[in-house]
């Protein structure tokens, strides 16, 4: 049964049935309750209205009070001529009467067409959004798209932007860059004394003719790692074939000879092709079975089980067994956790992919680690069952296949680590430079690992080496956590209290709020908070102190974040600062995010940039964004859920 939101691939036609499932389904769980986002222009419109509404009510009451006392005392003369309407038998009748006869007359005090003026006044700015040259991707031949008429009163007033890193600061245009394989690292470009050399115009990249089935569009510079495959190195052998095998693509061959693959994400997309490129092509897949051709011989492997990628996990692994019947699990995910499920082994292996790890976070790629485990037929039978039972069990069925999936996934040979690089967008740097001019704090919150980040975020201009100091948090327990802010947020007040010539604020300013005293502290700082140590600040006795001590950076930067993390980010900061936000991202872990903020956007591949407005208190100057936005797509996809 497919569930709704699945696409069929690799289908001409087929027959469907819909089926409905009702409320209990994984997808309505999870779905949520759809809050509706009111500008500060609507809340103040309602306000008026409520007022307006009041004072109406008001007059009529006093109006038909004062016609009561009239009828009482003086109507009674006036009856002779002006008698009574049929039915009316008293004074304080004949006020009730008139109360609503006067919300009749009166009713044109409320303002009801101020609601509709003030949305077409809306509808024409939107549109000032639509026909923006400046905003349009020649290169997709897609404009800007306002789908709220709200969105350009709120512009204005932006303090706090939340971004995801990957597809939104970056292209999402995935390239494998380097890998390390058996203590050695690939990618570099080597002069002919073996140091690394910079790429100019005489530089080849690695021929690629002898596979008629490479991508002609990839690019490898490192001719070692193609002399590894060809000389039959059994490490290399085995981490392509990894790549090659552990993954969700589908691939389609429509013409001999011209594969065409279509993979979840573009991590998995850019790992198999640059395995297809190296000789190990990954060619089609059945519910049983995955078929790769390495080095021209086709080799099929059965498949026996597929432990699905997650956000909690961050790791995915898939269980086949070769043509001489050997079982083995393959296994990629995160360095965070993969290495912590490793057989204690090779010590010296362990050291020397950590230090490559570190090197090519430091380059601002994307890293993966790679591992292999060999499983006896016995074992694997006595697993397989056990997972079948969990599977079917109604109560705690997620929490006893998670834990099967953790205890095959252990003691695993380090087998690699591969590096994706991921450009920045065009003009992201700049863009960045002028928010802060413009007192907007940019936050980042991201799913790669704390070097790739921090390197992402020297790149983008949001750290630079002109700042007083980037305070790093890695804590791993809450008291340590609380220290580490503890020690940032001292050396900022002591900092904002020495002003020059040894002049020093007086003790009443540390007794004041600290909040806005930590808010206006000298020299510029920036914070840098992993996902373990993040966690921690979340908790209630924490997340003040969390908040203070961020709010005095100019900017912060939270990497190795669930989605579930990131929305508790952005709810923390809209419960307790009241400012206005928004929310930037392209794809689904972000959506939590999106539907937390004040504003929401989805953003896509593309050049072209927005103006933010001046708000009502502090103008501010025109700001370029040099990305192209699908403005509220994503909460559109959402409120139809």
């Amino acid at each position: 049964m497919l569930l709704r939101g699945c696409t069929i691939r690799n289908t001409d036609w087929c027959f469907g049935l819909v089926v409905f499932a009702g409320p209990d389904t994984k997808l309505m769980q999870n779905s949520g309750r759809t809050s509706f986002k009111r500008t500060s222009i609507d809340r103040l419109m309602n306000i008026l209205v409520l007022v307006i509404f009041a004072f109406l009510a008001t007059m009529c009451l006093i109006l038909a009070v004062g016609n009561s006392i009239w009828e009482y005392k003086k109507g009674y003369y006036f009856q002779v001529y002006l008698p009574w309407a049929e039915g009316v038998h008293s004074a304080p009748f004949s006020g009730f009467l008139m109360f609503w006869s006067y919300v009749i007359i009166l009713n044109t005090v409320v303002p009801i067409s101020l609601y509709v003026s003030v949305e077409v006044i809306r509808l024409g700015h939107s549109y000032f959004i639509n026909w923006d040259k400046k905003m349009y991707c020649a290169k997709r031949c897609t404009p800007a798209e306002a789908r709220t008429t709200t969105l350009n009163e709120e512009l204005g007033q932006v303090e706090y932007i939340f971004s995801d890193k990957t597809g939104t600061l970056t292209q999402n245009i995935m390239v494998f860059s380097k890998c390390s394989v058996n203590k050695r690292s690939y990618g570099d470009v080597l002069d002919v004394l073996g140091y690394k050399a910079e790429l100019g115009e005489k530089t080849e990249p690695v021929d690629f003719s002898f596979n008629p089935l490479a991508d002609p569009n990839f690019t490898f510079w490192d001719t070692g790692l193609l002399e590894a495959v060809k000389l039959g190195d059994p490490h290399v052998h085995e981490f392509f074939r990894l790549l090659s095998l552990c993954h969700t693509v589908m691939s389609e061959e429509k013409n001999p000879g011209e594969l065409y693959y279509k993979a979840q994400s573009p991590d998995e997309g850019a790992l198999v092709t640059a395995a297809r490129n190296f000789g190990f092509v990954f060619r089609s897949r059945t519910p049983k079975t995955i078929t790769v051709q390495e080095l021209g011989q086709p080799v099929t492997y059965q498949l026996l089980a597929i432990l699905d990628f997650n956000n909690v996990r961050k790791r995915m692994s898939v269980i086949v067994r070769n043509h001489e019947g050997q079982i083995r699990l393959y296994c990629k995910g995160a360095d965070t956790i993969l290495l912590e499920r490793l057989h204690p082994g090779n010590q010296e292996l362990y050291n020397v992919t950590t230090d490559h790890l570190n090197e090519y976070a430091g380059e601002g790629l994307r890293t993966l680690v790679l591992a292999y485990r060999d499983l006896e037929e016995s074992y694997y039978t006595s697993w397989a069952e056990r997972l079948q039972r969990a599977r079917t069990i109604s109560e705690g069925r997620e929490d006893r296949v998670a834990r099967l999936y953790e205890e095959v996934e252990n003691d695993m040979v380090l087998l690699g680590a591969t590096a994706i690089e991921d450009k920045l967008q065009q003009g992201v740097p700049e863009t960045i430079a002028l928010l802060t001019l413009a007192n907007i704090k940019i936050w980042v919150l991201t799913g790669d690992k704390q070097e790739t980040a921090v390197n992402i975020g020297y790149s983008c201009k949001m750290l630079t080496d002109e700042m007083t100091e980037v305070f790093i948090i890695t804590g791993h327990t809450v008291l340590e956590v609380r220290q580490e802010l503890r020690k940032a947020r001292e050396k900022m007040m002591d900092s904002s209290r020495s002003v020059g010539n040894g002049f020093t604020y007086p003790e009443k300013v540390a007794a004041s709020n600290l909040t806005s005293v930590l808010e206006a502290v000298a020299g510029e700082y920036a914070l840098v908070i992993n996902g373990h140590s993040l966690a921690h600040a979340l908790e209630a006795d924490m997340e003040l102190e969390f908040l203070e001590t961020a709010c005095a950076c100019k900017a912060v930067i939270c990497c190795r974040v669930t989605p579930l993390q990131k929305a508790q980010v952005v709810e923390l900061v809209k419960k307790y600062k009241k400012a206005v936000t928004l929310a930037i991202g392209d794809g689904a872990n972000d959506v939590s995010m999106i539907k937390s903020e004040w504003r929401g956007w989805r953003s896509a591949k593309g050049g072209p940039h927005f103006w933010v407005r001046g708000s009502k208190n502090r103008p501010r100057p025109p700001i370029k964004m040099w990305l192209c936005w699908e403005i509220n797509r994503e909460m559109s996809e959402i409120n139809s859920i």
